[in-house]
Parts: C-alpha cells; sequence; structure tokens
C-alpha cells in the first residue's frame, strides 16, 4: 500500500512498526526511504509479487478504499507519478502503465512507498522493467461499446417479421380447407352453421339474403359460401 505524494502511508510497513517499536527516530527510518539517488527500476516480476500483496495481483482493482490498481495507489501519488497522462485513475491504466508509474515513484520516494516492498523483494536494483506504457488503459477504452445497438437491430428485426403474418392474418380467415378469405370489419360474426338467410332472418335484414349478399360483396364471393370468423355489415 502506497505513501502518498508527501510521503505518509495508508499504514506503516512491517519494517516500520518494528522500527519505532525498538525506538529508532523518524530521521533514522526515512534514510531508506529517499536514500537512492541512482535511477531507480525493478523487474517485472519484482512488481508482480508487489501487487500480489498489495492487491490479489488484480491491477484493476477498486474497493473504493481510496487505493487503485494492483500496487494500490493513492490518487495524489498516482498523480505525483504522472500517472494521470495514462488515466484518471490508476485502476483504469494497464499493467504497463501502472509499472512504469511505480517506476517514477520508486524514484521519488523508494521502495517504501510501499507497504509489500519487502514481500515483493522491491529495490533500487536498476533493472530496467522493459513495459510497454503506450496506448489505452484497461477500463476506460471501450471501442466496442457502439456494437449492442447493431445487435440490437437484429431481434427488432427479426420481430417485425414475425408480426406481418399476424398483421394479415387479422385480415383474413382461414377456410376448413386452409385457403383464405377476407374477414371484413362489418358488426355481425359468422358463426358456424350459419347462412346468408339464417343471418337475414334473425338479424331484420330487410331484402333478405340477396341485400346481405349485396353489402357484404367485398367480402363474400359465393352467397352460398360464408365462414365462421367473417364478419358482416348488416346495413
Amino acid at each position: 500500500m502506497l505513501l502518498n505524494s508527501k510521503g505518509k502511508h495508508r499504514r506503516p510497513s512491517k519494517a516500520t512498526r518494528i522500527a519505532t517499536l525498538a525506538g529508532v527516530t523518524g530521521a533514522a527510518v526515512a534514510v531508506p526511504l529517499m536514500g537512492a539517488t541512482n535511477a531507480s527500476a525493478a523487474s517485472v516480476e519484482t512488481w508482480d509479487a508487489v501487487a500480489q500483496c498489495e492487491s490479489g495481483g488484480n491491477w484493476s482493482i477498486n474497493t473504493g478504499n481510496g487505493y487503485y490498481g494492483g500496487l494500490q495507489f493513492s490518487q495524489s501519488s498516482w498523480a505525483a507519478a504522472g500517472g494521470t497522462q495514462y488515466a484518471s485513475r490508476a485502476d483504469l491504466a494497464s499493467k504497463d502503465q501502472q509499472i512504469a508509474t511505480a517506476e517514477k515513484l520508486l524514484d521519488m520516494q523508494g521502495p517504501g512507498a510501499w507497504a509489500c516492498a519487502g514481500a515483493g523483494g522491491l529495490t533500487n536494483d536498476g533493472v530496467d522493467p522493459g513495459v510497454n506504457p503506450g496506448g489505452s488503459g484497461q477500463s476506460e477504452s471501450k471501442p466496442e461499446q457502439a456494437q449492442p445497438e447493431r445487435q440490437a437491430e437484429q431481434p427488432t428485426t427479426r420481430s417485425e417479421q414475425r408480426e406481418a403474418p399476424k398483421a394479415e392474418s387479422k385480415k383474413t380467415v382461414t377456410t376448413p380447407t386452409g385457403d383464405k378469405v377476407k374477414k371484413g370489419d362489418g358488426e355481425y360474426k359468422v358463426k358456424a352453421g350459419d347462412t346468408l338467410s339464417k343471418i337475414a332472418q334473425k338479424e331484420g335484414v330487410k331484402g333478405g339474403w340477396s341485400k346481405l349478399f349485396k353489402l357484404n360483396d367485398d367480402i363474400v364471393e359465393d352467397a352460398n359460401l360464408i365462414f365462421p370468423g367473417q364478419q358482416l355489415h348488416l346495413k
């Protein structure tokens, strides 16, 4: 876990706690943090070991505790070491970008900037980790974001295709032989056993079946053939 840009731990490392209990002065503790003058660097394997201790090796972790990424940068440390050139927070940057920023923080504050420096064997050994911080981070770049919209169009199209037969079925009636005839939109719905004569008599249509046939000649093609489900006009 990281020091902030002013050199304060979120919690003291085990080594610092032991030094404090032994009565070592604060000035003496500060020496290994800032004493290195050569270029600081550590191998990727070393940073992986530190991350394993700090965050369980999760380079995109954000638990909401104010520390971010695999190396648990505080926001102030991330900004002070130039990490914001890659992403607004460490957890939004790639592993290489986090290591590149950690290299700068290591140069600024030494291994003691991480409580897990000892567990990871972090030292100013001058080893170039060879990381490539170029490119986008882990979470801020989402080039495929538009894809769900294209995928959503497909079910809409299929839905429209499925609706087409339903729309057609509202205008037609299927006969016992499987043929389709016009349904009509009249006020009387033909029932099984109906004929134009029966309907005219039952509904009191003046002019009888012939009048009923004329009123519905756009629906009924043959006066002797009407089908259940057809809707006939009575006037």
